[in-house]
């Protein structure tokens, strides 16, 4: 197993990627760490699917927005398993909405949710990984950051942050045996996705991804489970500062 011994926060990973994440890591040995800001049943149930395969995993609810919240959440991560070596700086928010009916208050909370965040994390578990003298901090970013996206400006701004901050980073804590990269997934196909569109929008994105994409069909969660891997495990040691685009070959750069 590549991450026996290790133990994963993630954030956001009550569903979705980030679920299915967290999961992916527990059967390769890791002990992970379920956030959550709203929905602490779902988190639970994660945490309870991990456990019934044999896993070790616990939710701690936060809002990572919030430094005190972040804090807070990484102390409790450290007494329960004694340090952090993976975070995955998952959790986000993807609002609709015509650019200019944008209020600052909502630029605001998504800069916040989707990048300030990374930030928060990122310092909470620092001194940690540097004191073991290893660490490995994954960014989720989004395919939008090559596409560009009506009617996602906050969105896909906030996600072409996190690819500046994953480089910038990368170079702040490398001497520290701690490797900082980012992922962008495609138009993977969410339970959120099911909530917030109707199912024609669906089946048309479906249309044109699969025209779009190498592969005729949607990306769903699985799809991207490997390259979070790969990138949490010894594997990427030596592989620091970089996006990686999952996205089915809709993108190629």
């Amino acid at each position: 197993m590549k991450l026996q011994g290790r133990t994963a926060l993630i954030t956001g990973s009550s569903r979705s990627i980030g679920a299915a994440v967290a999961k992916r890591y527990a059967r390769e040995g890791a002990r992970v760490v379920i956030n959550y800001r709203s929905h602490p049943e779902l988190a639970d149930q994660v945490v309870e699917e991990i456990r019934a395969e044999g896993g070790e995993a616990f939710a701690c609810g936060a809002d990572v927005s919030v430094e005190a919240e972040v804090e807070a959440m990484v102390k409790e991560t450290a007494a329960r398993y004694g340090t952090v070596d993976i975070l995955v700086n998952n959790a986000a928010m993807d609002p609709r909405k015509t650019w200019y009916e944008i209020t600052g208050e909502e630029w605001d909370r998504i800069m916040g949710v989707n990048v300030r965040s990374q930030f928060f994390c990122a310092k909470a578990v620092f001194p940690y990984m540097k004191k073991q003298g290893y660490g490995k901090i994954i960014n989720v970013s989004s395919v939008t950051f090559f596409t560009g996206q009506k009617q996602f400006l906050h969105y896909v701004t906030s996600k072409g942050a996190i690819v500046g901050f994953t480089r910038a980073l990368a170079r702040e804590v490398g001497e520290h045996n701690i490797t900082v990269n980012c992922i962008t997934p495609g138009a993977v196909l969410t339970e959120t996705e099911y909530e917030k569109v109707s199912g024609e929008t669906i089946r048309e994105s479906g249309e044109f991804l699969a025209k779009a994409q190498c592969f005729p069909r949607r990306e769903v969660a699985a799809d991207v489970e490997g390259a979070f891997l790969f990138l949490a495990s010894s594997d990427s040691d030596f592989i620091s500062g970089q996006t990686l685009n999952v996205d089915g070959g809709w993108m190629m750069h």
